[in-house]
């Protein structure tokens, strides 16, 4: 293989792929798929999407539902050089229609069930292909391409190509594409499979969502760069997760898994027992939950920090103490800093703002350079909108964000975006949008709404308009009346005073 050809990180993975026979992953109807299959599907399908047309560098726009031809689907982009872009299968045609007119795919693969509502929003974003795919393989992608042959070689890329295009809100709640390069991910997965001692005698338990970065990039990462197999799970369910942790030797979550899996007595130390890591991230995790989880197993969970535009920064350690409310050092090729108001570091143990910068972070939004600008410093550091502290033994400690982000269930809520859709209801004046604490998702998703006096919506409206327009996870759980919104000076919408109002 050429130095050239192993900067596609699909052609990292297949280094490490073991003998074809051995199994890359089993599912809980006792499917199983070996590293051999794994290849032949991959290559038989990035065959396909070239033979349609598709070229190196373009988009491939998906909304399908977690499963074993989604990952192939994946996988195959990566060979091909093509884009990947995954979207949320709980995405509204409204939140879609922005989504695919910004990334501008080439193709466009959706659930049968819903093609009849995307197919035309594909068509208007420009998309020469559009295909359909289910759970079971289902659909006209899986159709088209059964007589491809499985010759498709690993697509040469360089430094700067993208692998995947995810999107994130910011404070304004418009959202902004992030362009991750094969280098990115390469990088990161590399640190990870090292720091957590990822090895091919591993056994995943792979509950997590593929449309996002945990899932899809830190999860899978891990085991194909080592050659290990996953147990992978369509989505996180108690049942499934306590059926199948005695196979398992490591469990990636986020801190709802873990509170939920506390809630039930038959997770316990005798179940954990051939698990040597559980990893949690995607939201804080309290140390409440990390104090019951390691006297209820005698295991300490490894919590670690990151975001979409840098996947992992800091880990807790395999080897050393793992500190509650602690989110760890800094990965090998990552550095770490907190700096004050312009941007100067600032002394151990005090809180500022929290940058990172290293070969794993992205290199600027998708046709934004005016936001590109805004995020990074002039030396290239980003600027990740979270506060914190380092600690004396050099462990980061985040404190708060400075962005208004809510993390439900590990998934990212941006207020601006529902702040929007409720603005638009008949008889509300204007609204705050807030995250609360939540015993099961770790934060709530609380609007707060102040109403005209002569025409007071109720809270049926309010949801109602809000289901025909966003994802379920974004929709308020609890609606608030308030005669006014505390402001400050500046007339600005105190949110910390909200939450400390509001707060149970």
């Amino acid at each position: 293989m050429s130095a050239a050809a192993t900067a596609n990180l699909y052609a990292c993975f297949a280094a490490a792929f073991p003998a074809a026979a051995t199994p890359c992953l089993t599912t809980p109807d006792d499917r199983r798929v070996t590293y051999g299959e794994l290849e032949v599907e991959t290559a038989r399908l990035a065959r396909f999407l070239c033979d349609e047309g598709l070229v190196p560098g373009e988009r491939v726009s998906v909304q399908v539902e977690k499963s074993v031809p989604a990952l192939m689907l994946y996988l195959a982009c990566l060979r091909a050089g093509l884009v990947f872009h995954p979207l949320n299968p709980a995405y509204t045609a409204a939140e879609l229609e922005f989504f695919l007119t910004d990334a501008a795919p080439a193709a466009v693969i959706a659930d049968p069930a819903r093609a009849a509502e995307i197919f035309p929003l594909a068509a208007r974003a420009g998309a020469r292909r559009r295909y359909t795919l289910d759970a079971a393989g289902d659909g006209s992608l899986w159709d088209a391409s059964r007589g491809s042959s499985a010759d498709a070689p690993i697509a040469t890329v360089d430094v700067h190509s993208l692998a995947a295009l995810l999107y994130s809100s910011g404070t304004t709640g418009t959202p902004k594409g992030i362009g991750l390069t094969h280098r990115n991910l390469i990088v990161n997965a590399h640190a990870l499979t090292t720091a957590w001692g990822f090895t091919a005698d591993d056994v995943l338990l792979h509950a997590l969502p593929m449309f996002h970065v945990h899932g899809l990039f830190i999860a899978l990462g891990c085991v194909l760069m080592a050659g290990a197999s996953l147990h992978f799970l369509p989505k996180f369910t108690v049942d499934d997760v306590i059926a199948a942790l005695p196979h398992a030797t490591a469990m990636m979550g986020v801190p709802t898994y873990y509170t939920r899996l506390l809630a039930d007595p038959r997770f316990d130390a005798a179940l954990c027992r051939h698990a040597r890591l559980f990893t949690c991230g995607s939201a804080p995790l309290l140390p409440d939950t990390f104090e019951a989880f390691e006297r209820r197993t005698g295991q300490r969970l490894v919590e670690r920090y990151g975001m979409t535009e840098t996947s992992v920064i800091t880990s807790n350690p395999l080897d050393g103490p793992r500190k509650a409310g602690a989110v760890g050092l800094p990965l090998a090729d990552t550095e770490v800093r907190i700096v004050d108001d312009a941007d100067a570091p600032v002394p151990e143990a005090t809180i500022g703002h929290v940058q990172v910068r290293g070969a794993s972070v992205f290199g600027g939004y998708w046709h934004r350079p005016d936001k590109t600008r805004e995020d990074f410093t002039a030396d290239g550091w980003f600027r990740t909108g979270d506060d914190g502290l380092f600690d004396a033994d050099g462990y980061l400690h985040l404190v708060g964000r400075g962005k208004d982000l809510v993390i439900t269930g590990g998934l990212n809520v941006y207020p601006a975006e529902i702040e929007r859709v409720l603005d638009a209801v008949p008889g509300v004046r204007e609204t705050a949008v807030i995250g609360l604490p939540h015993a099961d998702f770790g934060e709530q998703v609380v609007a707060v709404i102040v109403a005209d006096d002569a025409e007071r919506p109720d809270e049926k409206a309010l949801r109602a308009s809000v289901q025909t327009q966003l994802a379920a996870y974004k929709q308020p759980k609890r609606y608030v009346f308030v005669d006014a919104l505390p402001r400050n000076a500046m007339g600005k919408v105190q949110k910390n005073v909200l939450r400390e109002t509001l707060a149970p």
